[in-house]
């Protein structure tokens, strides 16, 4: 997964989103349609996962957080969740070394305590080796739930013996060390966010396609960036108090 040292893309930096989230949904369906078992789906995932990061370091996207796994995904039949969990475990080995190389930043963000020992030491092994990058963030939502952050956070703070604000419960979430996402992509043709970033989200452009994830290449990207331009974010405001701001800043340059 080789980045290119410079964007081939002339976008412009103002209207790219600095953080985008992406619910990849659809990998099962993708499999299912050509016959297929769905961890194959699963497997194109990875390869989409791959492409997508590609394509968010040129475009100077500064973090891309992805729902690998959800806190419901368990109840999937045992089959697949196993094969999921050898299938994140040979993504690792194969892929931070690449991502190292290319300056992309690795965090793993969920609750760690039922996974298994090996897995807990190839996620912190991941986020060590990561640990001084700096081209872009890659946050891995893994064993995640956004009701679960909302939950811990809470329960992080009272443990201290905090008062629990706005502020300090934006500090304590898992995803506190990132800004909240300016674009919230899911793929796949669903229309919900399915207990993803549900803090987070609030103030977030959604972007809803039905193209499946292992479908989602550059083009698809472009399209949600694309759409994301076309929108006014107005975070409570009126359009007039938007225009007025940037008159000002206008004129102070």
């Amino acid at each position: 997964m080789s980045l290119n040292p410079q964007p081939p893309h002339a976008h412009d930096a103002a209207a790219v989103p600095h953080h985008v989230a992406i619910v990849m949904d659809g990998n099962g369906r993708w499999a299912q349609r050509r016959l297929l078992p769905r961890l194959a789906g699963h497997r194109q995932g990875v390869e989409s996962l791959r492409r997508c990061v590609k394509a968010c370091a040129e475009r100077g996207v500064q973090v891309l957080t992805v729902f690998a796994f959800s806190s419901e995904n368990w109840s999937r039949p045992q089959d697949e969740v196993s094969g999921l969990m050898e299938l994140m475990g040979k993504a690792l080995l194969r892929e931070v070394p690449q991502l190292v190389r290319d300056g992309v930043r690795l965090h793993f963000v969920g609750e760690r305590a039922g996974l298994s020992e090996a897995m807990r030491a190839a996620l912190a092994q991941g986020e060590a080796a990561s640990a001084g990058a700096t081209r872009m963030v890659l946050n891995v939502c893994f064993n995640y739930g956004g009701r679960w952050d909302i939950a811990q956070a809470a329960a992080r703070l009272a443990r201290e013996g905090a008062q629990i604000t706005e502020d300090s419960l934006q500090r304590a979430m898992a995803m506190g060390h990132v800004s909240d996402p300016d674009l919230l992509v899911r793929t796949g043709g669903e229309l919900r966010i399915s207990n993803f970033l549900l803090w987070q989200a609030a103030y977030s452009e959604l972007y809803f396609t039905d193209t499946l994830w292992p479908d989602f290449d550059e083009q698809a990207l472009d399209a949600a960036i694309a759409a994301y331009r076309a929108r006014e974010r107005r975070f409570g405001r009126i359009s007039e108090q938007l225009a007025a701001t940037a008159a000002a800043r206008e004129r102070a340059c």
